[in-house]
């Protein structure tokens, strides 16, 4: 599925490259039809442009093919209508480039033909490969960022009010009983300083007084 999907792109960017070298060799009222696949057989779309001379017809065509050539290594499938130049038609199999003189386009009127086509502008069309792109990238991206992303850890759950109070207890039982194991030192009794006690004074022995 992938690869049909990448084909499928690739055709369209074919047909963006095919539709701007239209332009700049200013192919009138060009348009992309989107072909309904079930009756649009092997190819995808058809590139619809018209021209004001036959020289101009040719001009836009070898424009084409000459791009394609170059920018992408691609060369149609088969050519017809070079020599008469009111007609040419570039068949590159996944889509098909319709170059006609302004009056060969309006009596084939190769878009009432193709009702069921989508019918697009270039700078519609340009539009839609940009977005498709964009959201390709985008894809690519987020699918490598999951993969480079590391497991995110589990966070840690809040502790409710009731649990809390009813750790607490438990944490002060818990020191209590560890407390209790430790051994408890015995206070040694302060020593009381020793008061000497200063020996008592002897009374001095009285003086006899001598009678005359």
């Amino acid at each position: 599925m992938a690869t049909v999907e990448l084909h499928h792109q690739q055709t369209r960017i074919l047909v963006q490259a095919a539709a701007a070298a239209c332009e700049d060799k200013k192919g009138e009222e060009t348009r992309i039809l989107e072909l309904d696949p079930i009756d649009s057989g092997l190819s995808d779309f058809f590139l619809v442009t018209s021209a004001t001379n036959d020289r101009q017809v040719i001009a836009i065509a070898d424009e084409i093919e000459h791009r394609l050539k170059k920018e992408f290594g691609v060369v149609p499938n088969s050519v017809e209508g070079r020599r008469k130049g009111d007609w040419i038609l570039l068949d590159y199999v996944d889509f098909v480039v319709h170059v006609f003189l302004v009056e060969r386009r309006a009596f084939y009127d190769i878009e009432r033909l193709r009702k069921s086509a989508r019918p697009l502008t270039p700078a519609e069309f340009d539009a839609e490969l940009k977005a498709a792109l964009a959201a390709k990238t985008l894809a690519a991206r987020s699918k490598a960022s999951a993969k480079k992303a590391p497991a995110k850890k589990a966070a840690a759950k809040p502790v409710s009010a009731a649990k809390k109070k009813v750790a607490a207890p438990a944490k002060t039982a818990a020191k209590k009983a560890a407390n209790a194991k430790k051994p408890v030192a015995k206070k040694t009794p302060a020593k009381k300083a020793a008061v000497k006690k200063s020996p008592a004074k002897k009374a001095a022995p009285k003086k006899t007084s001598k009678k005359a």
